[in-house]
């Protein structure tokens, strides 16, 4: 019940510098520091007490769950070779999950799983992530050779990361060389996050570039968290920055309602109010502007007109999807719907998500 403070020897050294410069009452500062260091808030009780994001763990041909593994779409599923990561980001969406780590065995399993006659009709890419998949990189290796041998219908593998900002000196050949190994047997996207431009120190920045040089795709699914990002000036100055590397925008994500992490959650009206200055004012570019969504229940939903059909008085949303309750059981059959889901009359999934307070 407790997610732990962990905060990478390279990032203290980096907020030591920040609070000596700038005072820890700084933006800079005080964006790394809302992101990692354990805050007395988080042991406030509040609404927001969930300790899984989704339950959406699949089962392998045999019948049996296969750790690691997760399906909630039709061309992609979520591989976890580790859950060990190099800080604790404290809106964590796993913080509560139990810490594995895959041997090459159950990674070989799963793979075949991927290439097996029940999904590769429709499964084309993977999402590896956990965790972080860059913190073992033999792991990472062997999954990814096993992909290339046992489905051939993999044929893009994304790889999710917040490692170059964390501990970019753990980045070395062993990681280059999986993708100048294997670049040529699939298209390889790495996803990160980045929250705030402080985060894309110089070396960060190095890593970046060395990865597209290797043919690499990058984009970013940043979160909207309160204090650190959720003002206009911040955010175009990050989706600038990293344009400007070659990463590409992705979601940016209203923060899940996880326990402890109230203090960190806007409204879902101020993200939308905050996404429509981003991208329709012309500060930033065209190819810089995000998509705002939540990870709710039942898995992404992004904010269109339709999806909000309600606020009831319990301070929940009632979004309206596009998942059919039918395809999904097709795509994961050991799939339940949750409490907070419910299907409407043409077969389409409508979810309760929890908004946040504001300040």
């Amino acid at each position: 019940g407790v997610f732990s403070e962990k905060i990478s020897p390279y990032l203290r050294r980096k907020m030591d510098i920040l609070r000596a410069e700038q005072g820890e009452a700084s933006e800079a500062y005080r964006a790394l520091d809302l992101q990692y260091v354990v805050s007395e808030k988080e042991t406030v009780q509040t609404t927001e007490q969930n300790l899984r994001h989704w339950e959406a763990d699949l089962s392998a041909e045999e019948g049996h769950a296969l750790k690691g593994m997760e399906r909630l779409y039709r061309q992609s599923l979520v591989i976890e070779p580790t859950l060990i990561c190099a800080a604790h980001c404290r809106y964590c969406l796993r913080g509560y999950y139990d810490i594995f780590t895959l041997t090459e065995d159950e990674l070989t399993a799963i793979a075949r799983t991927c290439g097996g006659e029940a999904v590769r009709d429709d499964l084309e890419e993977v999402l590896v992530t956990g965790g972080d998949p860059f913190i073992v990189p033999q792991r990472l290796n062997a999954l990814v050779e096993a992909l290339i041998e046992h489905a051939p219908n993999i044929k893009i593998i994304r790889i999710g990361t917040r490692l170059p900002q964390q501990d970019p000196e753990r980045i070395d050949d062993n990681v280059y060389e999986i993708f100048r190994k294997h670049g040529s047997s699939v298209r390889f996207e790495v996803a990160t996050q980045i929250n705030h431009p402080v985060e894309l120190f110089p070396e960060v920045c190095g890593i970046f570039k060395t990865l597209r040089e290797l043919g690499v795709v990058l984009y970013s699914q940043n979160v909207l968290l309160r204090n650190v990002n959720d003002d206009i000036g911040t955010l175009v100055a990050l989706y600038q920055k990293m344009r400007e590397l070659g990463i590409e925008p992705h979601y940016l994500f209203h923060c899940v309602p996880m326990r402890g992490i109230h203090h960190l959650r806007t409204t879902v009206a101020r993200g939308l109010e905050l996404a429509r200055e981003l991208t329709n004012s012309g500060e930033v570019s065209g190819r810089a502007k995000p998509m705002f969504a939540a990870m709710t229940d039942v898995g992404k939903v992004t904010f269109y007109e339709g999806v909000i059909l309600g606020k009831d008085e319990t301070n929940h949303l009632l979004l309206q999807t596009r998942y059919r309750y039918s395809d999904r059981m097709k795509w994961n059959p050991g799939w339940k719907l949750p409490k907070t889901a419910e299907v409407d009359k043409d077969g389409l999934i409508r979810v309760r998500y929890l908004d946040g307070a504001g300040s």
